[in-house]
């Protein structure tokens, strides 16, 4: 017997299936994609696989709060001072809108913060008092060649008088006595007396050695037919009788060519119960893209940057002391790259990595070793792996902090350079012969690789990229937590944003990490559109928080001086195996050399855990640090904040 009505129902879904099959023909790939992102959300908001490899979440301020953020520091308040400056654009620096937040992570509160200047590729630390030391930033933004309209160049200024310096203002004229060519001073300048020379033997008096001043100076009008070639001497207008004969200037060639960014001298305090920006004596010497790190005395000291001309600064380092408020120069001049990672050691030496974020010659400062700041010796460490790839890199002191054991991951070729190196190298400063060894591979090569110690006594290394700045759409989505223990990587959960430079990482005292910034070159694999500036921040949560439970950790003293003991109450004291003092982090450009994790010997009775504070003031330096106690499943606790007088 015939059936019309389900030869109907045979022939629609007959067709139905070939219009899905025809579909999915033409969208098979999104399908896929669809569908392959369904299941990877599902799967890693699953319990038991972030109970394996922790969770990535994004943190997206409102609108009128967004900012370009370039440094991160937190404080001991728990809210975290983000701040931009300029935040590598040239509209705001011509606008003068400089930019920084205060961002509370548990709240979940913003605050804008009046910054008093560009503060744009500054450099910074942590005081014992808890406030931030923000020292250096940009006095101008780099031109690159063909942008440049007016030559201009360096200016060195002789001033040949024995018996005093001489100030020069802003404006000064010099004009060329060879080619005739005026050129006009950007900035005051003060140039010192010249140094009477005399003959050791016999005492008599050989020569005066003039004292010199550098300035910028540019062509009055713009094009290329104001460009000299050749060395010059240039006299000063205005200058008369003994000041005109005994101060001239003496310039290489002047002209077009790209000119790099250049630094500003001063400095601040912010404070983080005020929430301001306190200005205090600026620097000697006009820094950008300097590194600030704590001395065994609390005084800090400021090293490397581009200087009020756009030059290396050529090694005339300085020391900030919190009592006096003051800078003062070290005895002896030492040359590095711009923010080297300088690390102070239990001896009171510093320990230089070798990484650097990128500018200054190839050959000058690069060596990792140990130095002696009040000796000025350095004593150069062998072993490192591709010497070459240390621009970009980070580096890390290995938790707990008294093995003395350094981590350096990732880094590229000098500059712009497509070159990057999956190595990590370690070195073990207490060993009778310290020497860099490979530690694990990373699976790509990385720059800017962001890392952060955990209270467990693990390093989260995330992000990253293999080429500069992203070049290439290189950004590495890829997060690794490193054991020490075992010298293994463990991949856990991938990051959902791409960074590479102008970012970092902070661990708060929840026991997350949050990541900040990226600059990206370019916006698109072929490196044709421009970049776009990362603004969201992004949180990572740990596997530690999520099992069943963390212990908990209250009460006790807020300070507690170096050999001292303290006590705080736990319901969880008999589970405790370890106690860290984490000091909070100041973090730009892979940079952070504040970061540390100090062991904690303590005892349990109840209760209660009773924790000693070691009695080196080179492993403990005074300040503010977090308190994390962890228990026998490697779960640590919200943090105490502690302070260490």
């Amino acid at each position: 017997m015939n059936d019309p009505a389900g030869h109907r129902r045979v022939r629609r879904l007959a067709i139905g299936t070939a219009v899905v099959i025809a579909l999915g023909g033409m969208n098979g790939p999104w399908l896929y994609r669809f569908g392959s992102e369904r299941y990877h959300d599902y799967t890693i908001n699953k319990p038991e696989y972030k109970a394996r490899n922790g969770y990535w979440q994004t943190v997206e301020f409102p609108e009128e709060y967004r900012q370009d953020t370039i440094h991160a520091v937190l404080l001991h308040t728990g809210k975290v001072l983000l701040i931009a400056g300029s935040g590598n654009n040239q509209d705001n620096f011509d606008k003068k809108q400089f930019d920084s937040r205060l961002w509370d992570p548990v709240k979940g509160t913003i605050k804008k913060i009046p910054t008093p200047n560009d503060l744009f590729c500054t450099g910074h630390t942590q005081l014992a008092d808890g406030r931030i030391l923000i020292a250096g930033g940009t006095k101008r933004y780099e031109k690159l060649k063909g942008d440049v309209t007016k030559a201009g160049g360096l200016m060195i200024v002789h001033n040949e008088n024995p018996d005093k310096p001489i100030t020069l203002p802003a404006g000064t004229t010099f004009t060329g006595k060879a080619n005739g060519r005026t050129f006009l001073s950007k900035d005051p300048v003060l140039v010192p007396r010249a140094k009477k020379v005399f003959d050791k033997k016999t005492g008599r008096f050989l020569r005066n050695d003039p004292g010199l001043g550098r300035i910028y100076v540019e062509a009055q009008k713009s094009g290329s037919r104001y460009e000299t070639g050749t060395q010059d001497n240039y006299r000063v207008q205005g200058l008369t009788g003994s000041d005109a004969r005994n101060t001239y200037g003496i310039a290489q060639k002047l002209g077009l060519d790209k000119k790099d960014f250049q630094g500003i001298r001063d400095a601040y305090e912010f404070d983080p119960v005020a929430e301001r920006y306190i200005k205090v004596d600026p620097m000697k010497e006009a820094r950008w893209y300097p590194t600030l790190t704590t001395l065994s005395d609390g005084r800090v000291l400021s090293v490397s940057g581009l200087d009020d001309i756009g030059q290396l600064v050529p090694g005339k380092n300085e020391v900030f002391d919190p009592k006096t408020g003051k800078w003062t120069y070290t005895s002896k001049i030492r040359q590095f790259p711009t923010y080297p990672a300088l690390f102070l050691m239990e001896n009171g030496k510093l320990f230089y990595s070798g990484s650097n974020a990128g500018y200054g010659p190839d050959d000058v400062g690069r060596d990792p070793g140990i130095w002696d700041v009040d000796t000025n010796s350095f004593t150069e460490l062998p072993g490192l792996s591709a010497p070459g790839m240390m621009e970009t890199s980070g580096t890390v002191l290995l938790p707990p902090a008294q093995d003395e054991k350094y981590m350096v991951i990732g880094g590229g070729g000098v500059g712009e350079s497509k070159l990057s190196t999956n190595r990590t190298r370690l070195i073990d400063l207490k060993s009778a012969a310290p020497r860099f060894v490979d530690g694990p591979a990373l699976e790509k090569g990385t720059r800017y690789p962001q890392s952060s110690v955990l209270p467990d006594d693990t390093v989260l290394v995330s992000g990253g990229s293999e080429d500069y700045r992203g070049r290439g759409e290189s950004n590495i989505l890829q997060a690794r937590i490193y054991h020490p223990d075992t010298n293994t990587f463990q991949r856990v959960a991938d990051p959902l944003v791409g960074r590479n430079y102008h970012s970092g990482s902070i661990l708060l005292p929840d026991g997350r990490v949050m990541f900040f910034g990226s600059d990206s070159l370019y916006a698109d694999k072929a490196d044709t559109k421009p970049g776009v500036f990362e603004q969201r921040i992004e949180i990572y949560t740990p596997p530690y928080l999520y099992r069943d439970s963390r212990p908990s950790l209250s009460g006790g003293p807020q300070t507690i001086a170096r050999g001292v003991s303290g006590t705080f109450t736990s319901q969880h004291a008999p589970t405790i195996r370890k106690v860290r003092l984490i000091r909070p982090s100041a973090s730009t450009h892979v940079t952070d050399v504040d970061q540390r994790s100090i062991a904690l010997d303590f005892t349990t009775s109840g209760d209660r855990i009773t924790v000693t504070v070691p009695k080196n003031r080179n492993l403990v330096q005074s300040g503010w640090y977090m308190l994390f106690a962890d228990d026998d499943q490697g779960t640590p606790s919200t943090a105490q904040w502690v302070k260490v007088p």
